[in-house]
């Protein structure tokens, strides 16, 4: 029997969970759908849930890795979200006070047919959404954004965290450009 995730390093986390980047797929849109719903229900103080990340933007290849941005407001006690997340299916991959993270569908196999990452915020903690909708607006900014990712991959297949630093630059960039342009949209 091998061994449990909470048992591997990072490393064998990452050979586990490579990056695997691939063209857009309609499916996408139906298990955020889907995912979004049953949110709903298990976390019934949450005020925004949005489709995030790559796989929110249809016209660029991503990681088939649904990114969702869960906001609650400030009064509430992200512990106890965390439990009701952790009691339903999710994996609390990091937290600090304001921010906790979680995956679902990763398995001691691999990755399993569908895959999240969510990002358990207070409300207003949204640059993510910014940085979305700017590339849906600007084809050609997701363009460039599609291939410096796809430049990246190989490099970091094995590396979420190089993967990542490595395109921050970028997305402060237009995050930041985004929130010039559309202000205090969320």
């Amino acid at each position: 029997m091998g061994k449990k995730l909470s048992e591997m390093s990072l490393e064998e986390l990452w050979h586990l969970f490579p990056i695997v980047l691939t063209e857009h797929r309609d499916c996408w849109k139906n298990w955020y759908t889907e995912e979004k719903a049953f949110l709903e229900k298990t976390v019934p103080q949450a005020v925004g849930i949005s489709h995030i990340g790559s796989t929110a933007v249809r016209s660029i290849w991503a990681k088939p890795i649904i990114d969702i941005l869960l906001e609650v407001p400030r009064e509430c006690d992200l512990s106890a979200v965390k439990d009701m997340l952790t009691e339903n299916g999710y994996i609390c991959m990091s937290q600090n006070a304001d921010r906790l993270s979680f995956n679902k569908g990763y398995t001691e196999n691999g990755f399993a047919e569908k895959v999240f990452h969510l990002h358990l915020r207070y409300v207003g903690d949204n640059d993510e959404l910014y940085f979305r909708d700017y590339l849906i607006e600007y084809p050609d900014i997701a363009r460039e954004y599609e291939k410096m990712k796809l430049m990246l991959w190989k490099k970091f297949e094995h590396d979420r965290d190089g993967y990542t630093a490595a395109k921050t630059e970028f997305v402060c960039k237009y995050t930041n450009e985004a929130k010039l342009k559309y202000g205090n949209r969320y």
